[in-house]
């Protein structure tokens, strides 16, 4: 009974948040200056009957208020709405998620596989050249600007030494996806790496390892067992955060390495002032991040009993 109410209230303030936070976003893109139909027409001249009409088309004659709920009441039919070209938003996204989601897998594995494996080097080696070392190189990946490392990245190893292709996605999966995702994955990996050395260090100084080692259980055991497991539970919360935010966090990188990703999408609508596609897709990565958010949790629960107690 607890549980279920847990979850309920879990739910209702995750529901909050998704009304409040799209609601904003929909007042900030569509109370931006200027006409989106005069800019849908660029140089060329309309008149204000036709204009008149594209508004009527578009329901953007209508209160901002009576808009949202409009918006609102097609997404529980599942519509994320019609862009000014009339092609469905929820089309669009569909041929520009499979390439968005490769490179957030990409990104993610190596956090997981790299950040864990040197948070626990950095954590058995406390203290020395190799500790501090990636120590320091942690903390100056997290300092700089992930444009700059893209940019960088994509001078050296693209274009000077040519070991990836410069741009697009035409070479396939891994060829044009492990540049920009070894650049997304840096900064989180930096991140796990931290946290899974502090953990490490924690854990290694807790009663029960000192019991296992008074039962004499054997240091492989301890730490790849005991110490390992309960070690992991800030980096796995870390890590299921972080999917959601690669997923949502792709714009930057897209856009220099000129993938076809949701994120090259969200900013060519950024720029060409198509609202309803900027909403749309704003409202599927806030549903990723909520679920995220849920499934996080579901996930602590498992491996700390004491949040489920």
């Amino acid at each position: 009974m607890k549980l279920a109410l847990a979850l309920a209230g879990r739910i209702g303030g995750l529901a909050i948040v998704f009304f409040g936070v799209t609601f904003l976003i929909y007042v900030m893109v569509f109370s931006l200056p200027g006409d989106p139909i005069r800019a849908l027409a660029g140089d060329r001249p309309l008149t204000d009957a036709t204009i008149a009409t594209l508004r009527a088309r578009y329901h953007l004659d209508e209160p901002l208020l009576q808009q949202y709920l409009r918006y609102i009441g097609g997404l529980f039919r599942g519509d994320f709405g019609v862009n000014f070209d009339d092609r469905q938003v929820s089309e669009l996204m569909a041929s520009r998620w499979p390439v968005t989601i490769t490179l957030a897998l990409t990104a993610w594995v190596i956090e997981i596989v790299v950040g864990i494996a040197l948070g626990i080097v950095s954590a058995l080696r406390r203290g020395t050249l190799v500790d501090k070392g990636i120590l320091a190189t942690t903390i100056l990946t997290s300092a700089i600007p992930v444009f700059v490392v893209g940019v960088a990245a994509q001078l050296v190893f693209s274009v000077r030494l040519e070991w990836f292709p410069v741009a697009g996605s035409t070479a396939g999966w891994p060829t044009s996806y492990i540049l920009p995702a070894l650049v997304i994955a840096a900064f989180g990996l930096a991140s796990v790496s931290r946290l899974m050395r502090s953990s490490v260090i924690d854990n290694l100084g807790a009663d029960y390892v000192r019991t296992a080692t008074a039962k004499g259980l054997g240091d492989r055991r301890i730490i790849g067992v005991h110490v390992m497991r309960n070690s992991l539970i800030p980096a796995v919360t870390f890590l299921a955060t972080d999917l959601g935010y690669l997923l949502g966090g792709t714009v930057i990188i897209e856009g220099i390495f000129n993938l076809p990703g949701v994120g090259n999408l969200l900013f060519q609508a950024i720029k060409t002032h198509e609202g309803p596609t900027v909403v749309g897709i704003s409202t599927s990565l806030i549903l990723i991040f909520l679920l995220t958010s849920l499934v996080v949790d579901a996930i602590h629960a498992l491996l700390d009993p004491r949040v489920r107690q």
